[in-house]
């Protein structure tokens, strides 16, 4: 049986610009049920049992880049679907933040950078595009 999980993806965002991380080219290294490997990503990760959405997407940002998020809010509501696995992502964003993004787990994420927010890299994984494309549109949730 495929499974089902409750994620978050972080827009993290600074003068024009939002936090990407390149995943590992191994998929077995990039650890996602969601696969995108070799993609580049935003912050995030599954919500764990007891953690409010924001309180994970504050963990996951300080587990990831160091970086301490001092405020921030949902934006966005999406279903992710490959074909084993599947997740209700999340989609938060903070302009309100200390530290600068530091790789933390280089088994996963091999680097951090910023983006212009109207020309993001590619290949974008996924979810990320989506959450990218539902805070520029405006939208709260789309059917993708």
């Amino acid at each position: 049986m495929a499974k089902v999980g409750v994620g978050v993806g972080i827009l993290v965002y600074k003068d024009g610009k939002f936090l990407l991380g390149r995943r590992h080219d191994d998929a077995d290294k990039a650890d996602s049920e969601l696969h995108g490997e070799g993609t580049w990503t935003m912050p995030g990760g599954g919500l764990h049992f007891g953690e409010t959405p924001e309180e994970c997407a504050i963990r996951e940002v300080k587990e990831e880049t160091g970086i301490d998020i001092k405020s921030i809010k949902v934006i966005t509501f999406q279903n992710d679907k490959v074909e084993d696995a599947q997740f209700i992502t999340i989609g938060l964003f903070s302009d309100d933040f200390e530290g600068e993004p530091k790789v933390m787990e280089p088994d996963e994420i091999v680097e951090w950078q910023w983006f212009d927010i109207d020309n993001p890299p590619t290949p974008l994984f996924f979810p990320s595009e989506r959450i990218l494309k539902q805070f520029k549109d405006k939208t709260f949730y789309q059917q993708f």
